[in-house]
């Protein structure tokens, strides 16, 4: 089985995708490699060129917050995966104390917060680094470790930050066919050739929600070379309610070429922006060295400090989100309708091609009521709408609002 390469299309297509744009982002097609236009530049130019392949890459656009003609406080944003419970009442407190000392410069390691992570999770605190999201994180893993004409394998339908961090630092997205939404550990090792470098898993997965099992992780994780970097990126371990997963941690301790990535913007700190990492030392020595020395805010570092040690907040975000997900998709889910099987804080509802029921004509009778979704036309699933859990409330309309939609039909 071959790995499908990423191609980039700038032409503007009908219709907006998931991202709220008329630009199509990328398509997965069974080809070998990524083919890439090259953009035309003079070189007689008088004005500074960015390296070569960065006017390749398609920014990343988040979904959009508001309905068009409605008023914020008529809207219900369910299009970000953000925490239907807010963030802990600790976090809040600790970052309104953090807020009277604004002029001191930010602790440069995140020390408080790693050890803090470290006491939780029962790891290292000297194998963590912190970043301003993950998605920093991601970015300093792909800029220590792959360059020119290096590659990096993810799956079909993976999070949308991994080709933009590996083109950025000059390598090839391969993209490798999931089955059935679901990472395919026999294909993502057939795409590995001597020029990958990465191996990029979203594990649940965005914005599927399906996830592999520990057994399965450490199957992938066998197959790959011990050169080629497993990157397990867990930013939804805390809803998964699935016995059989693993986080990543006790591979991370078991092998020199895997690291977990985690983020507390799905535990109610999207504002503060703070991601981390748990790696080998010899991984965490050379991204510090190209880390920046003040990359968390103070607010960020005492409020996911704060938020880490509140087990009881992240245990009620747990349960709601468990109880109002699983009662969404059973809700939803119809000879019509399909859900696949979530283990984030969303659901992906997948619609039928039939004109007046499509996720189109759906997106557009959310709106009408203030529902703001994720359309996933962008991702190649132009049939599917990513549902975040929010409120009781909000679930409720959610359903009500599709079971209409469908019985109007």
């Amino acid at each position: 089985m071959q790995g499908w390469a990423l191609a980039i299309n700038h032409q503007p297509r009908a219709g907006a995708n998931c991202l709220g744009s008329k630009l199509s982002l990328w398509s997965a097609r069974p080809v070998k490699r990524a083919i890439f236009s090259p953009i035309q530049v003079n070189a007689m130019t008088e004005r500074p060129v960015p390296q070569k392949g960065i006017l390749n890459i398609a920014p990343y656009v988040p979904g959009r917050s508001s309905a068009p003609g409605k008023k914020a406080a008529e809207n219900i944003k369910l299009s970000a995966n953000e925490s239907p419970l807010g963030a802990s009442p600790k976090a809040i407190e600790a970052v309104r104390a953090a807020a009277e000392k604004l002029e001191i410069y930010p602790e440069g390691s995140s020390r408080e917060l790693r050890q803090a992570l470290g006491e939780v999770h029962g790891i290292d605190p000297e194998r963590i680094v912190v970043g301003a999201g993950s998605d920093e994180v991601l970015h300093l893993l792909a800029q220590t470790y792959i360059g020119d004409g290096d590659e990096a394998v993810m799956s079909q339908y993976g999070f949308m930050v991994y080709p933009i961090v590996t083109q950025a630092a000059g390598g090839t997205p391969v993209i490798a066919p999931e089955t059935d939404y679901r990472a395919d550990v026999d294909a993502l090792l057939a795409a590995v050739t001597e020029k990958t470098r990465i191996v990029f898993l979203a594990n649940p997965n965005n914005p599927t929600g399906t996830y592999l099992s520990a057994d399965e992780l450490d199957r992938l994780h066998a197959g790959l070379p011990s050169n080629v970097l497993l990157v397990i990126d867990s930013a939804y371990a805390e809803y998964v309610t699935a016995a059989d997963y693993g986080v990543g941690i006790s591979l991370v301790e078991r092998a020199d070429n895997v690291v977990m990535v985690r983020t507390f913007s799905k535990m109610g700190l999207a504002a503060a922006r703070v991601g981390w990492l748990y790696g080998p030392e010899h991984l965490v020595d050379a991204v510090n060295r190209i880390r920046g020395p003040f990359n968390v805010s103070v607010l960020g570092q005492v409020a996911a400090t704060a938020a880490v040690r509140d087990l009881a907040f992240t245990k009620a975000l747990r349960a709601h989100n468990g109880q109002w997900r699983d009662w969404l998709t059973a809700k939803i889910a119809s000879n019509r309708l399909r859900v696949l099987p979530s283990q984030g804080n969303f659901i992906l509802v997948l619609f039928p091609e039939t004109p007046g029921q499509t996720a189109s004509d759906a997106n557009a009778a959310l709106l009408e009521r203030g529902l703001v979704v994720r359309e996933m036309g962008g991702y190649g699933i132009s049939n599917g709408l990513r549902i975040s859990i929010g409120s009781e409330d909000a679930m409720r309309a959610v359903a009500d609002c599709l079971q209409t939609f469908m019985d109007e039909q």
